[in-house]
């Protein structure tokens, strides 16, 4: 079972690698041409086209057999309809790159399920919340775990280590937690994998705990009945797209969209399709 499971990680690794290396290489033709004059939504639009970054994942973007999925890359075609302009997508999974490319003007939008705090709207703009969402301890279950009971309380985390991605939202929320508890938590951040990849090793017993949203943990629950998903690590968030604070304009004209977008039919499709 394990084998199998360790194949599976593998294989998704190797496909992750495919994409990046297709997007990648459009992302950095496409990126010779980027201005470096302010780029507001009278620029965007004259220019023809919207540079967006988004992530690896099933809720970014994704393979499915031979064509490409996610939310974000469905809403993101839905903007280029409604608004009639090219968008060039880029494949990046950090968030501090995805920010210091909005920065550095790389990117016009980051694209992403974003946990919006004080500290990250000092510097950047938000779009209004897209989706609420909270993250969640990811372990094994009693029957998976040498009958070990799951962890249900946040002081039971005191001395345990938990892996989670690089540059993860996660890793500020476990040392504020680290701090309530008054005691260590243990975090490794890993420079190798992604979220999901990491919530396969917990399934596999290759690491023992991960930190992941909630709607990501309960699609990944349905494929691997070994993970426990019940210990809530964060509240409620509201979870937005990023942009540069001198795009006012930009975001005015997105929060406009998003309002009309978000009470369609076709948005209650793409939300059910991936939630």
């Amino acid at each position: 079972m394990q084998s199998r499971k360790r194949l599976h990680l593998y294989l998704l690794l190797l496909v992750a690698a495919v994409v990046v290396m297709i997007l990648l290489r459009t992302g950095m033709k496409t990126s010779r041409n980027i201005l470096s004059a302010p780029r507001d939504y009278n620029e965007i639009i004259a220019s023809g086209e919207l540079n967006v970054v988004t992530d690896y994942n099933s809720i970014g973007l994704y393979v499915s057999g031979d064509s490409l999925q996610g939310f974000q890359r469905e809403m993101i075609l839905a903007l280029e309809k409604e608004w009639g302009i090219k968008v060039n997508l880029f494949l990046e999974n950090s968030l501090d790159e995805n920010l210091e490319g909005l920065q550095t003007m790389r990117y016009d939008l980051v694209a992403r399920n974003i946990p919006v705090n004080i500290q990250l709207k000092d510097t950047f703009a938000f779009t209004n919340p897209i989706t609420l969402n909270k993250q969640v301890l990811v372990q094994r279950k009693q029957e998976y775990n040498d009958s070990l009971e799951p962890i249900r309380q946040h002081l039971d985390l005191a001395g345990k280590t938990i892996h989670v991605a690089g540059e993860s939202p996660a890793i500020l929320r476990l040392k504020n937690l680290s701090h309530e508890i008054g005691d260590t938590i243990f975090i490794v951040e890993d420079t190798t994998y992604e979220t999901e990849q990491l919530v396969i090793m917990v399934a596999s017993g290759d690491i023992d705990f991960t930190v992941c949203d909630e709607k990501m943990a309960m699609r990944l629950a349905k494929v691997l009945p070994e993970i426990d998903i019940e210990t809530d690590i964060s509240f409620t968030q509201l979870e937005s797209w990023a942009l540069r604070k001198d795009s006012p304009v930009l975001l005015d004209s997105l929060n406009r969209w998003l309002d009309r977008f978000k009470a369609t039919a076709t948005f209650r499709q793409i939300y059910r399709k991936y939630y």
